[in-house]
């Protein structure tokens, strides 16, 4: 029985502090509190004592209360590890944010160094390409141009020679086609004067206005039919060769045109009563006829031919001009390249002086927290408890055991009032401010 009750006991003592640890611990916080109250209250009132309630000792004593404190709450360490928790939480936040962030700064760095690569590439291009349009004319097989050596040359020499035949052809046509639409053959002139008149623009024009634009407009015609086949002749295919038999025939019917009417003239000065009506079985008999389709139609397919063969030589040259302003086209589009890069990279280099800033202000912070952290940090509104309990001791002094007037006794109390409102303000204690801390950095 004994034993057994032993047991009990024993079981209790066990059981009971598991269920009121927390409750103990709740009441022995407060019990320290109202000890350390009781304590400053003393304090205040001893000291009062000693210097018989003077308010500029009490001044003094404030600033040594505050010391102690201070040194008080130094020892607290775990009050002071709960204290400066946030402080510890904020900086393990900022530490986050600055590894986020350098991610990002690493991010904006290596786009950049894309991007400086790219601009370093577009340049490298672009340089080749002025190395090629210069070295083109030069070795255009080098690129796989098949443009043949001294088409040049060949170009300028057809030239020469196209331009009298050209100034050839427009003599012929202005003087014949004045000749067999307008102008009257004269009896006494020779035959050629008749045909080719030297003067055949001056009188056109002369004869009034439709007939000097005919005369000046008609050779047009024929160089116009003459550049229509060689462009028919750049597309090889049947309809297109039917295209230019087509416009031979219809110069060579112009031609004969014009021939007929100057021909019948002429037969017409030289006819007798015993001439037949001309016709183009006579027209076919005639030197003349023949002469003048053949002095036009000839050379005006000896001139479709050199005209032919100078667009040719002159498309040989221009395979190398047509290569180097490709090149000069793909430069302007490498530069605006450039121009885009560079846009880019402007707007990455400043997102990224962004980044730094924020990276700057959080190492910043960090530091301002560490600093915190190392420091004691002073609870302001428990210290204007306290300071407040040791002038109430202070203030208690000299209300009851100070023997003076109730005027000066009243005078002391305000000074005294007025001392700790200044030295909460001093040392940035506030009443109304539940987590305003004063650091002290030790």
């Amino acid at each position: 029985m004994t034993t057994q009750i032993k047991n009990i006991f024993r079981l209790k003592s066990i059981v009971q502090p598991q269920t009121s640890n927390d409750e103990a611990k709740e009441n022995s916080t407060e019990e320290i509190e109202e000890v350390r109250k009781r304590t400053y209250h003393e304090s205040g009132f001893r000291d009062g004592s000693r210097n018989i309630g003077g308010a500029q000792a009490l001044s003094i004593c404030l600033n040594a209360i505050y010391a102690k404190f201070q040194n008080e709450e130094k020892q607290l360490v775990e009050k002071q590890k709960q204290i400066k928790e946030p402080y510890v939480n904020e900086q393990k936040n900022k530490e986050t944010e600055i590894k986020a962030l350098s991610v990002s700064k690493e991010n904006k760095e290596e786009q950049i160094n894309r991007i400086n690569e790219g601009i370093k590439s577009v340049k490298t291009d672009i340089e080749m390409l002025r190395f090629e349009i210069n070295d083109l004319s030069r070795d255009p097989e080098k690129y796989h141009i098949k443009a043949e050596k001294g088409a040049s040359t060949k170009f300028w020499v057809g030239l020469i020679i196209l331009i009298p035949i050209s100034l050839y052809l427009f003599t012929f046509y202005i003087s014949t086609s004045y000749s067999a639409f307008f102008k009257a053959f004269d009896p006494n002139s020779n035959l050629m004067a008749n045909v080719l008149d030297p003067k055949a623009f001056e009188k056109a024009w002369g004869d009034g206005t439709l007939e000097g634009a005919f005369v000046t407009l008609i050779p047009f015609v024929f160089l116009g039919l003459g550049y229509l086949i060689h462009m028919y002749s750049e597309n090889k295919s049947i309809a297109n060769y039917f295209k230019i038999g087509i416009l031979f025939l219809t110069t060579f019917v112009f031609d004969a045109i014009l021939a007929y009417q100057i021909e019948e003239k002429i037969y017409e000065l030289n006819k007798t009563f015993d001439s037949l009506p001309f016709n183009l079985s006579i027209a076919f008999t005639k030197i003349q006829f023949w002469g003048i389709i053949f002095a036009g139609f000839v050379v005006y397919v000896i001139w479709g031919l050199v005209f032919d063969f100078i667009m040719k030589e002159h498309k040989e040259k221009d395979k190398i001009k047509h290569e180097q302003q490709k090149r000069h086209k793909d430069i302007l589009i490498h530069q605006e390249k450039i121009t885009d890069f560079e846009k880019q990279k402007e707007t990455l280099i400043k997102e990224l002086d962004s980044i730094k800033e924020l990276i700057a202000k959080a190492q910043g912070r960090i530091a301002e927290l560490q600093r915190i952290i190392d420091a004691v940090i002073i609870p302001t509104k428990e210290y204007v408890l306290y300071a407040s309990e040791y002038v109430q001791g202070w203030i208690t002094f000299v209300s009851e055991k100070l023997y003076v007037s109730k005027n000066e006794t009243q005078n002391l109390i305000e000074e005294c009032i007025n001392v700790y409102n200044t030295h909460c303000e001093s040392v940035g204690a506030k009443e109304d401010s539940q987590n305003s801390v004063y650091l002290s950095v030790v």
